[in-house]
This record gives C-alpha cells, sequence and structure tokens, in this order.
C-alpha cells in the first residue's frame, strides 16, 4: 500500500504565515477588523482554513477574537509593550550571560558577523530590521535552551506589532549599533556580568524609544 503524499506545510498554517507577515508590514494595521471573506475570496480558500490561521494568530498575540464580531489585529498597549520588553530582556540578557561564558570562538565570530551586517544595513530600516533580528536569534541559538527560544519568538511577534515606531526616534538605528557594539565587545571578553548589563540597556533604551 501506498502511503498518502502529505503537504509539507498544512494550509492554514501557510495562510497564518501570509496573514502574520502583513500584520507585520501594517498592511493590517493594529486595531483593524479583519475581513475574512474578502480574505477568503483572495486567497481562494473557503473560510474554515482561515478560521484556523486566525486562532494560530490570536495564540501568538498577534490577533484578538471578540465574541459576536470577528478577530481583530492586536493594538499593543504601552503597558503590554512594557511588559514585552520587560520580559525579553531577562531572557536575552541571560542568553547572552550563556553565550559569554560557553560559546566557541567560531560562534563568537558569527555574531562578530552578524554585527557587520547590521553595520552595513544602517541605511535601509527593513533591513537593519531583519539583521537585528538574526543576531538576537542567533545569539538565543549558541545559548542552547529550546523553551526560552519559544518563548522569546513569541514575544517577538509581539514587539514586531510596533516595532516601525521603535526606530522612529531621531538617531535611534546609530544608538543601536553602540549598545550591539558593546555587547559584542564584552562577548568577545567573555566578561559575563558585562554581556548581561549591555543586554539590559539595550532593551532599556529599545522601550524608551519605542514607547
Amino acid at each position: 500500500m501506498v502511503a498518502a503524499s502529505l503537504s509539507p506545510r498544512a494550509l492554514y498554517e501557510e495562510v497564518a504565515e501570509l496573514l502574520r507577515q502583513r500584520i507585520f508590514r501594517h498592511e493590517l494595521k493594529p486595531g483593524s477588523w479583519i475581513d475574512e471573506m474578502k480574505l477568503a475570496e483572495e486567497y481562494g480558500i473557503s473560510r474554515t482554513p482561515l478560521r484556523e490561521a486566525l486562532k494560530v494568530l490570536a495564540a501568538e498575540g498577534l490577533v484578538t477574537m471578540k465574541v459576536r464580531r470577528g478577530a481583530y489585529v492586536t493594538e499593543v498597549s504601552d503597558k503590554d509593550l512594557s511588559d514585552v520588553y520587560h520580559l525579553l530582556s531577562l531572557l536575552e540578557s541571560d542568553a547572552a550571560g550563556v553565550v559569554a561564558e560557553r560559546a566557541t570562538e567560531a560562534q563568537i565570530q558569527d555574531l562578530r558577523a552578524l554585527h557587520r551586517e547590521l553595520e552595513a544595513a544602517a541605511g535601509d530600516r527593513e533591513t537593519f530590521f531583519a539583521v537585528n533580528e538574526r543576531f538576537h536569534m542567533r545569539l538565543l541559538e549558541i545559548a542552547g535552551n529550546r523553551w526560552r527560544d519559544q518563548m522569546v519568538a513569541d514575544l517577538r511577534k509581539v514587539m514586531k506589532l510596533n516595532r516601525h515606531n521603535s526606530l522612529l526616534k531621531a538617531g535611534r538605528i546609530q544608538e543601536s549599533l553602540a549598545e550591539h557594539r558593546a555587547i559584542v565587545e564584552a562577548l568577545s571578553k567573555r566578561d559575563a556580568g558585562a554581556t548581561v548589563k549591555r543586554m539590559q540597556e539595550h532593551f532599556r533604551n529599545g522601550l524608551e524609544a519605542a514607547a
């Protein structure tokens, strides 16, 4: 008997990713109602996989389901943003300390290379965002705690709802680069205490710029 061919990715997951990126690009704006019928027609699908996709996004905090009113793109309050940055600061500074103590020289070189990409991307905000995220996720990968990785990934999705505001402050990109330089320097010196402090400062300053 020949086994049935399985799609590598369920339809609802593909739809969830399409909607996720539209939310991150603010094509679907915070607080806006999600027109399920229109989207189903646009994607050429039934409303069942669309609703499953919305459940996924609701679990991630990107969508809010309201009884008898449907789905809305989540609006991030000042408190939400503060709470997210607080948790990210705790989780990522802890990871940074682990990396300073345990990373191989090749892994530190990976982070240095990503930082050089970040420096080169300073004039392109979208590229800067992308490389910045790669740096942070690579640091977490090196730290090697999959439970922390999952928590950070979910928190960063919520942070992205407000990400365009975080670098609108004049000079914030250059400030962020300087903070990254300090993190990389502390990592290179294998100074766990300083690395933790530099990462905490990075998130503290990021919150002030995003608020």
